[in-house]
């Protein structure tokens, strides 16, 4: 049978007990200091800056189904993709994105979705 009642709490004997348990609490704390300092290093790197931008590739006819999107961390790094809709095909173009710049031309909503973010970030 289990015990659902809350455990009493643990008394020490003596000062090496209350001295041991407090080494444990400080090596419990200097370990969770480091892991927070790695997450928060870590998380520069997550994709966490999102952006979608509809529009019409052709202005005689047809909706906005077409569509710029990126995915890019806090520096500038990710990717960036556009589907083109026409009535006979769909392409689907990606372009890597680094310190907010691509090495290949961008179309105007491409940029326009990336430096949604620039804005954002000064």
């Amino acid at each position: 049978m289990f015990n659902l009642r809350k455990k009493e709490k643990e008394e020490f004997q003596n000062r090496e007990e209350i001295i041991e348990e407090i080494k444990k609490i400080r090596l419990e704390l200097k370990e969770t200091r480091e892991e927070l300092e790695k997450i928060k290093e870590e998380k520069r790197f997550f994709a966490k800056n999102i952006s979608i931008e509809r529009f019409n590739p052709f202005s005689e006819r047809g909706g906005d189904q077409s569509f710029s999107f990126c995915i890019l961390n806090d520096e500038g790094d990710g990717i960036v993709v556009t589907s083109i809709y026409t009535e006979n095909s769909n392409r689907v173009y990606s372009k890597p994105i680094k310190k907010w710049k691509s090495e290949y031309s961008l179309s105007k909503e491409e940029e326009k979705v990336i430096n949604s973010f620039i804005k954002k970030e000064k």
